[in-house]
């Protein structure tokens, strides 16, 4: 990808970003924010969880 071709796609984004409404910005980023795996998992993988579930059937 040139320089050229980078830049344009840069400015598209940007505009593309700053045309949509301020509500409609807000509801991507809440939905984007929901669709994140859990801090826990994200950071250590799937031991901590593994650990969480032989825990809770003990119980």
């Amino acid at each position: 990808m040139s320089t050229n071709d980078y830049v344009k796609y840069i400015t598209q984004t940007f505009v593309k970003h700053f045309d949509q409404p301020k509500s409609e910005r807000r509801e991507l980023r809440s939905k984007r924010k929901d669709e994140r795996p859990p801090l826990l998992y994200h950071w250590f993988g799937v031991i901590p969880y593994a650990f969480m579930m032989i825990f809770k059937k003990r119980r």
